[in-house]
């Protein structure tokens, strides 16, 4: 498949009443492998501090389903979920990746870093010499990794673990590393956007990003832009209380600052999404998230101008 053609799947698959993204990625890349000399994608995912929503939500993949990925689109070397090995085993691997023994691979952080007290308040293995802190293993592998992908909100910007008063000093993962990380932000992330990002990395290389390092082919126009509301809005016609079928813009939705492609794609084999389901979105792709959308249920001048690291409300590169 050449890479114009996948980005049109990515950005128009559901427009269409279709899912050709999920339908048509697996052969893609199994067609891919049959003439790359590397094979799969070699992956190493870190859970740091997170609610571990993340790899849930992967795991929620269809078409490919999950062992499809494993299978024929990533090498998995190390997952606290995902693994068999365990104890000095499992160490092994990542001591081995980051001595480059497995060759370039990609990096998946799951979860914000804490800082503060030398990272101490998340440990991801102790040792006879002592504990092996999220900072350390992600400083050392993101330095050794071909790519690095930040999966989730709390990965990309901090997220509710970073959330005032944010006691651990916890930040995104590009706040960690010199280099560049791919942010694939959202509460939790989308599987389509995950593996459609790993996807590009394994046959293209880093897709283009927006301005928060986010690939535009998921995150490059607001949920606004294509909710199935958005007539209500042109025609300030707007809910009162929630179950209401009008805009929900008065009940306090985020979408028209809040990037991703949810009102189209959708979750959980592509059949909901909140505004769908009467909630009003939350902006859980934001840089600013949840400080930012809080209170949820109040419209948006009322809610939070800065995010728990004083940084403005997201939107930059975002398209109404």
């Amino acid at each position: 498949m050449e890479k114009d053609d996948f980005l049109q799947l990515c950005r128009n698959n559901a427009t269409a009443g279709n899912h050709g993204l999920s339908a048509a990625i697996l052969p893609a890349v199994r067609q891919y492998l049959l003439n790359r000399p590397g094979g799969k994608l070699p992956v190493i995912w870190l859970e740091t501090s997170d609610s571990g929503d993340n790899n849930i939500a992967f795991m929620n993949t269809t078409y490919p389903y999950l062992h499809q990925v494993f299978t024929d689109m990533i090498d998995l070397l190390y997952s606290n979920t995902f693994m068999a090995a365990q104890g000095s085993d499992a160490l092994l691997l990542l001591e081995s990746a980051a001595e480059g023994r497995y060759g370039p691979f990609t990096l998946i952080v799951e979860g914000a870093v804490p800082l503060k007290d030398g990272g101490i308040y998340n440990v991801i293995a102790r040792t006879g010499s002592g504990p092996i802190t999220a900072l350390e293993a992600v400083k050392r592998l993101g330095a050794a990794a071909q790519y690095v992908v930040a999966a989730g909100t709390c990965a990309s910007f901090g997220g509710a673990s970073a959330a005032a008063p944010n006691m651990t000093g916890s930040v995104g993962v590009s706040q960690v590393l010199k280099r560049q990380v791919i942010n694939v932000s959202g509460c939790p992330v989308n599987p389509d956007w995950l593996v459609g990002t790993l996807a590009h990395l394994l046959m293209y290389g880093i897709p283009e990003l927006d301005d928060l390092n986010r690939p535009k082919l998921f995150y490059g126009f607001t949920v606004h832009r294509h909710c199935q509301r958005r007539s209500y809005f042109d025609n300030k016609d707007f809910a009162e209380k929630l179950g209401d079928i009008e805009c929900m813009f008065s009940l306090g939705c985020s979408g028209p600052r809040t990037g991703a492609d949810c009102p189209y794609r959708q979750w959980i084999n592509h059949v909901s999404w909140p505004v769908k389901a009467n909630t009003p979105c939350i902006g859980c792709t934001n840089r600013d998230f949840p400080d930012g959308s809080a209170p949820f249920f109040t419209p948006l001048p009322q809610k939070g101008k800065t995010g728990s690291a004083g940084q403005p409300p997201a939107g930059k590169g975002e398209k109404p």
